[in-house]
């Protein structure tokens, strides 16, 4: 019997990897993106595959996907669980949080990685890879970035105080999470986090700031046979101290174009012939799924002035950019171009206030069952909704596919 594919959407993945707890409760605001955003695979999972979502919220917003776009796509409830035998279970994010809670929910053990994978697969997640990584990465003058692992007080001390402005990461922390920005001086508060970070995780990661004009990702796909292979790109913003903040729709030629003001194409042609072979090596034999490599454009005073830092962090998990990469190109017409984001409204009724503004403002077009133009929500949107995830797409050029 063949199996039947099943996605989940678990937000807390990064969180419950840092806590690395079998019984991890994630914080009241991670559970209620996880509930309000839990249809978000749908955009990116298999057809005829099926995705773990309450039937009471969701329900009515796919039936309505299914005939805007040809969704092939169904829910399971939690209580469908048990009942079901042979699934592949896709999670955002594999860690032995989320394994208990599938066990619990009646999946049998052997459907599940072991807590022995989990492990390996956390202490690969640990940002001293990236760290080992990087040098491996330096191809030529076109590269740069330098990023280091120190276990030790003096080690963290002398880092700081030999920087005007440094970064201090934790190695496991949930995305624009975990990060601390330094001033050259070595306070008792950087001390404190320092200490407690180092006990929790080994070390502390410590990153020179550069001089960054262009945040983007290399995507791999590992189909769990021992490769990595490239499955594009994706262009993305951050704010001020680093936290994700949405995602550009745009096809991969035009990505490419874009860095390649910056570039030129041939160095990210050998940086993704190097990452394809260098993540192989070292998680081809423990991961099956996508990857992201995220990357930065950078400028120097001296030539070549832009630079391509190859490796800020390794998402060995399921990301946004993959999200965006599967928008654009299942869904989107060719000549047009969007942006992807989630976003958090804290006060009650500000995201059903924003949905029903922006879906008056921009109304969906289509063609040839395609987005040419307009907004469209991912996930259902109510009064009490906290998160939105949502595209904006508009046309350059009149639609033909």
């Amino acid at each position: 019997m063949a199996k039947k594919t099943l996605y989940l959407f678990n937000p807390e993945h990064d969180l419950a990897l840092a806590s690395g707890e079998i019984n991890y409760m994630p914080p009241a605001s991670a559970r209620q993106m996880a509930t309000e955003l839990a249809l978000l695979p749908v955009w990116y999972a298999e057809e005829g595959s099926a995705v773990l979502a309450p039937s009471a919220y969701n329900l009515d917003y796919m039936k309505r996907m299914q005939q805007l776009l040809g969704l092939s796509v169904h829910l399971m409830t939690e209580p469908e669980l048990a009942s079901e035998r042979n699934l592949d279970i896709r999670p955002w994010g594999w860690d032995i949080a989320v394994r208990k809670r599938l066990l619990d929910l009646g999946i049998e053990k052997h459907a599940l990685p072991s807590i022995e994978q989990l492990n390996k697969l956390r202490s690969c997640s640990h940002r001293s890879c990236a760290v080992e990584l990087l040098p491996h990465l330096q191809l030529d003058n076109y590269f740069c970035g330098e990023s280091f692992y120190l276990t030790l007080p003096e080690e963290w001390k002398s880092f700081v105080e030999s920087h005007d402005t440094c970064l201090l990461k934790a190695p496991l922390s949930g995305s624009g999470k975990g990060l601390n920005w330094c001033k050259g001086i070595y306070t008792p508060s950087i001390s404190g986090w320092c200490l407690r970070i180092g006990s929790q995780q080994g070390g502390v990661i410590g990153e020179p700031v550069y001089n960054k004009v262009e945040d983007f990702a290399m995507e791999f796909h590992s189909s769990g046979d021992g490769r990595f292979n490239f499955i594009g790109y994706s262009q993305f913003r951050t704010g001020g101290s680093g936290a994700y903040e949405g995602n550009r729709l745009i096809s991969n030629a035009a990505i490419e174009q874009n860095l390649s003001e910056y570039v030129p194409v041939g160095e990210l042609d050998k940086l993704r012939n190097c990452l394809e072979r260098e993540l192989s090596l070292r998680f081809g034999s423990v991961y099956n799924g996508y990857l992201g490599v995220d990357m930065m454009i950078c400028r120097f005073p001296e030539s070549p002035a832009y630079r391509i830092h190859p490796c800020v962090e390794i998402n060995l998990r399921m990301n946004m950019g993959v999200v965006a990469r599967h928008l654009y190109d299942r869904y989107i017409c060719p000549f047009s171009t969007g942006i992807f984001q989630i976003d958090y409204a804290p006060s009650d009724g500000a995201a059903w206030n924003a949905h029903t503004a922006m879906a008056e403002t921009y109304p969906l077009e289509m063609e040839q069952g395609r987005i040419c133009s307009g907004y469209l929500p991912l996930v259902p949107v109510y009064k009490k909704s906290k998160y939105r995830a949502w595209i904006l797409v508009s046309e350059s050029v009149h639609c033909v596919i």
